[in-house]
């Protein structure tokens, strides 16, 4: 090692002297043959079990699918057999299910009341996560247990209440429902923005406000940008429980008005338990599929956003 010369310095595009490329050669050699001894033997026998998990979870979606394309009472006979002749109905269960429903106005609804409620809890959070962070006193501290706390009350503790509550301040339309969902996705998404925001260097913000910026264009000029990996997935995260529920809009929101999508659907069932399965499949299909396509594209943030919200600071 003492005899090998190092420059001191080298140009792009220059060639290594032959007794420091060895070196990096071995070296890399070494790296490399340490990384696979560190591999697991098990990793081939893990990849195969995730595969085949990973593929039952996937049944359910495509038998919904299979059975929209087929006669109800054929869904019923025999669900798990693919359309023939006999059964293929083509898109008359898709036609059906939208005239009988109103799908489109239910759509509608569920996209105004999904996309608001994302953005104010982004909105409100973000900053409220911002504050608590920077602002050590006893009423940011409350703040922030008391977020955490509302992640572990039940929902069924204060649905009724909370019925009572928006009926009495008018809240029974999409936005506002929207100031409900606001309150119950806070506190997931606080804590996720609290722990991000710990670990940007307060640094970065004294130089902003030295620059002559004031705290509202700190935060959207400096804080947020730094925020967006924690964005996303508290966006994924709400949009998928927002989208798909059920129970809270069913409770709040005026149904002789306003229906979203999984509300309307459950207007599939007539009189003395009769279902059309035909139509409910088709109309399960067309409910499933943007939030799939929406997760599909974003999916790569979501665990980037919720280490960093939940490992850091």
């Amino acid at each position: 090692m003492s005899n090998v010369h190092t420059p001191d310095t080298i140009q792009k595009g220059e060639a290594l002297p032959p007794d420091v490329e060895a070196l990096v050669k071995a070296s890399a050699k070494k790296k490399g043959f340490s990384s696979n001894a560190r591999k697991s033997p098990y990793s081939g026998l893990w990849t195969i079990i995730l595969s085949i998990i990973s593929v039952i979870y996937l049944i359910p979606i495509v038998l919904v699918f299979i059975n929209s394309f087929k006669k109800k009472v054929y869904i019923n006979k025999n669900p798990f057999s693919i359309p023939t002749a006999n059964t293929f109905v083509g898109m008359d269960n898709y036609s059906n299910g939208i005239e009988k429903i109103g799908f489109f106005s239910a759509f509608g609804n569920s996209v105004i009341i999904t996309v608001g409620s994302v953005f104010v809890i982004i909105l409100c959070t973000s900053m409220c996560g911002w504050y608590i962070t920077r602002v050590k006193t006893f009423f940011s501290n409350c703040l922030y247990y008391l977020c955490v706390f509302s992640m572990i009350v039940p929902f069924q503790m204060v649905m009724f209440t909370l019925a009572k509550t928006s009926d009495w301040l008018k809240l029974g339309n999409p936005i506002g429902i929207i100031v409900v969902y606001l309150g119950f996705g806070a506190g997931l998404a606080v804590f996720m923005f609290c722990g991000f925001a710990k670990s940007i260097p307060i640094e970065i913000e004294e130089a902003a406000m030295i620059d002559g910026c004031n705290p509202i264009q700190t935060y959207f000029q400096v804080v947020m940008p730094i925020l967006r990996p924690t964005c996303i997935s508290v966006a994924i995260l709400e949009a998928m429980w927002i989208w798909n529920d059920y129970l809270l809009p069913s409770l709040v929101l005026d149904k002789t008005k306003y229906k979203t999508i999984p509300i309307a659907i459950q207007y599939l069932k007539g009189g003395y338990g009769s279902v059309d399965m035909g139509a409910m499949m088709a109309m399960l299909v067309l409910a499933i599929v943007p939030i799939i396509i929406f997760y599909l594209i974003c999916q790569k943030y979501i665990i980037e956003g919720v280490v960093s919200g939940a490992v850091k600071g």
